[in-house]
């Protein structure tokens, strides 16, 4: 068996919140949660590359039909995951800006670029 090195490198960078703690310290004031959302209200997500629109099929669950980006060019039925720096973290559910937003379709994973700006409405 080959033996793995996944210790940081002294001059790595990592972002702040990458890091454990101030993962568990975040503020979680800029962003959605999925779950405290109501059926059929509607997200407009700007990620660093594509514009989304969101809309809730079901909070407790955080189903959506999701459209835009190269992915989506029509409704499509997803769940938010939530949010990441793309890593082990993930906040459930959620998606807050400057992080990457990750929905499943079925077995799929998506992970978008950084979350720049969420709308409601």
């Amino acid at each position: 068996m080959k033996e793995v090195d996944d210790s940081a490198q002294p001059n790595a960078l990592i972002p702040r919140p990458g890091m454990l703690d101030r993962w568990s310290e975040q503020n979680w004031t800029n962003g959605v949660q999925i779950n405290e959302l109501k059926e059929l209200d509607t997200l407009t997500v700007e990620t660093t590359h594509h514009t989304y629109e969101i809309t809730i099929i079901d909070p407790i669950s955080a189903e959506v039909l999701v459209r835009g980006g190269e992915l989506f060019r029509e409704r499509t039925e997803a769940r938010v995951s939530g949010a990441s720096l793309g890593g082990s973290f993930l906040k459930i559910h959620g998606i807050y800006v400057g992080f990457k937003m990750e929905l499943q379709i079925g077995r799929r994973h998506i992970v978008t670029s950084a979350v720049r700006s969420i709308a409601i409405g």
